[in-house]
């Protein structure tokens, strides 16, 4: 019988390491004084390597990673100065057909059936009589313009009548994380890793660190960011890169207050979406915190130099930026090859990254830890569960990279070289170009993706219809042959519409409803809401509802006090 692996050992801290460490001392049980041969869990963080640090936007399943590693929703909110997220507001990117700039909103949610075909064939024949095709099946889009929250005043902890994500402050999460796992007894050791050894078969024998010195491992992963240290640098894994599909390589961050403050100096309103504002060379996130507002500029350094990226950013940002200095971070966009070989597996940047579009790089940190827990090995660290844990984490960066890619090949704007070269010159992967092909006929169907962990059928279709490729181009004529009754359609959408407006109707003020979940007063206070129905299934698949990707805890564990930190190495994205 082989010997099962008793210590895991995490090289490096930021949101990749101490996300990590919550959600495996939470699957294994770990506890402070516990048994003697409970798992072990050591996490090595240099003090002398600063962060990426602006990772502030996440997916629909980090909710369920909060509740399923007993995270205190109330702490999370108040410790991070969260806000809630309900999709992406895409500004810019498309232009209509007077050259005119449009926006829409990529939304978490989906709608029914109606006459049992997808609604995306009766909006792309009828319209909606002005409303997007968002307003048809999601709240999302009214929500955000009315600045409401996605819940009522008084709801129960975590409480989802419509699929939401959160902004949060990247830093402050992972310190909060950081007590959190050292309360429950997962090591810290602050200290350099200077070289690693390797074993007579090329396993991980060890690490060894400037003071410590030698430290055994059985099971290592690779949360040491961009460099890649052991996966990349000792093990020698091959990088691929992404850099013939997006050109994007370089991005700059700054934080700025809100425009709108009371006297108290709280933010009068926040929007509860992150906004992405397409530019001359690339794109612009705004990302609305409690207390702040995180925003940069993602480029391609082809087409802008730093300081013509940094002119043109500034500018966008008007006033509110005076005074700031955006900082310059060099992106490395693909994947390693393999993010397990040997006995480490590599997690977060060390793993891959993908430009930050769609907020998808702490999902990849969640989910690369789920399938290890799913595939986890003894001692002899069998190919079949390696293989197996490759073939689905190189799945999901290439499902994520279609996705981004679809952004560019859609886009129709003229105006700079860059967003010419993205659609003309860039090459479109040959599973995203072959979708592309079929959905000139037809809208977008659940057997037409072969990964769809984040990114469903229904997703692409709310880009589809949000870039308006079936009203603007001739070639793209789905359900041409398909018998669709308006009237039908109209009495949908005005039923659908009167629920929106009733559920916008019953939801607070997004301000006053994060405010009551930080436990501060709330002039602002609504009465409670009836308690309103689930306006949709949510498009992103949440963690937990089937197959072996959701472990769940073996007890709830209260949050401990954040110790002191120094946070290090790989916060996990840049959005």
């Amino acid at each position: 019988m082989a010997d099962p692996i008793k210590h895991i050992t995490i090289v490096g801290g930021g949101t990749a390491g101490w996300l990590t460490a919550n959600l495996l001392s939470a699957f294994f049980g770990i506890q402070k004084n516990g048994a003697p041969d409970q798992m072990r869990i050591s996490l090595i963080e240099s003090p002398n390597i600063p962060t990426v640090g602006v990772g502030e936007a996440t997916v629909p399943s980090m909710s369920r990673a909060l509740q399923q590693t007993g995270i205190s929703e109330t702490d999370f909110f108040k410790t991070c100065n969260a806000s809630f997220k309900l999709g992406v507001d895409f500004a810019n990117w498309n232009v209509d057909a007077d050259g005119k700039p449009f926006s829409y909103i990529n939304p978490f949610n989906t709608g029914s059936l109606v006459g049992g075909l997808d609604p995306g064939y009766y909006y792309s024949r009828f319209g909606a009589g002005g409303a997007s095709f968002v307003q048809t099946i999601s709240p999302a889009e009214d929500l955000g313009r009315a600045r409401k929250g996605p819940r009522a005043l008084g709801s129960k902890p975590f409480a989802q009548p419509v699929s939401y994500a959160y902004h949060l402050d990247a830093s402050l999460f992972a310190r909060m994380l950081q007590g959190i796992c050292v309360g429950r007894g997962v090591e810290h050791i602050r200290d350099d890793m200077v070289s690693v050894e390797r074993a007579d078969d090329g396993n991980i024998a060890a690490v060894n660190l400037k003071e410590k010195g030698r430290v055994p491992v059985e099971l290592v992963i690779d949360c040491t960011g961009f460099r890649g240290l052991i996966i990349n640098g000792e093990l020698d894994e091959p990088f691929i890169s992404y850099a013939n599909h997006l050109a994007n390589d370089r991005a700059m961050a700054v934080q700025i207050p809100h425009p709108d403050l009371d006297d108290n100096g709280a933010p009068k309103s926040i929007e509860p979406v992150t906004r992405s504002t397409a530019l001359g060379a690339g794109w612009s996130w705004r990302v609305p915190l409690y207390n702040r507002i995180g925003t940069g500029y993602v480029y391609s350094s082809a087409h802008r130099t730093d300081d013509e990226a940094r002119d043109e950013f500034l500018a966008l940002l008007g006033d509110g930026a005076k005074g700031a200095e955006p900082r310059v971070i060099p992106m490395r966009v693909g994947r390693t090859r393999n993010s397990w070989v040997k006995n480490c597996i590599a997690v977060g940047l060390s793993g891959g990254f993908i430009e930050p579009l769609e907020s998808t790089a702490i999902y990849m940190i969640e989910m690369a830890v789920r399938w290890l827990i799913a595939y986890f090995p003894d001692k002899t660290y069998p190919d079949s569960l390696r293989n197996r844990y490759n073939e689905v984490a190189g799945g999901l960066y290439d499902e994520v990279r279609d996705f981004i890619c679809l952004h560019y090949a859609l886009g129709n704007r003229t105006d700079s070289q860059y967003w010419i070269d993205a659609r003309e010159e860039l090459q479109v992967p040959d599973s995203l170009a072959e979708n592309l092909e079929l959905w000139k006929h037809t809208i977008p169907c659940v057997t037409d993706l072969k990964s769809a962990h984040l990114f469903s059928h229904e997703v692409y279709t709310a880009v589809l219809l949000g870039k308006r490729v079936y009203s603007m181009r001739d070639d793209w004529n789905a359900g041409t042959s398909l018998t669709l009754s308006r009237n039908g359609w109209r009495q949908h959408v005005k039923t659908q519409r009167q629920k929106v407006s009733q559920f916008v109707g019953s939801m607070p003020d997004h301000v006053a409803l994060l405010r009551e979940l930080r436990g501060e007063d709330t002039p602002q206070r609504l009465a409670p809401a009836k308690p309103a129905s689930r306006m949709a299934q949510g498009t992103v698949p949440l963690p937990g509802l089937g197959g072996p990707m959701a472990p769940v805890i073996r007890q709830p564990i209260k949050p401990a006090a954040a110790a002191p930190a120094t946070l290090n190495t790989d916060d996990g994205n840049l959005l």
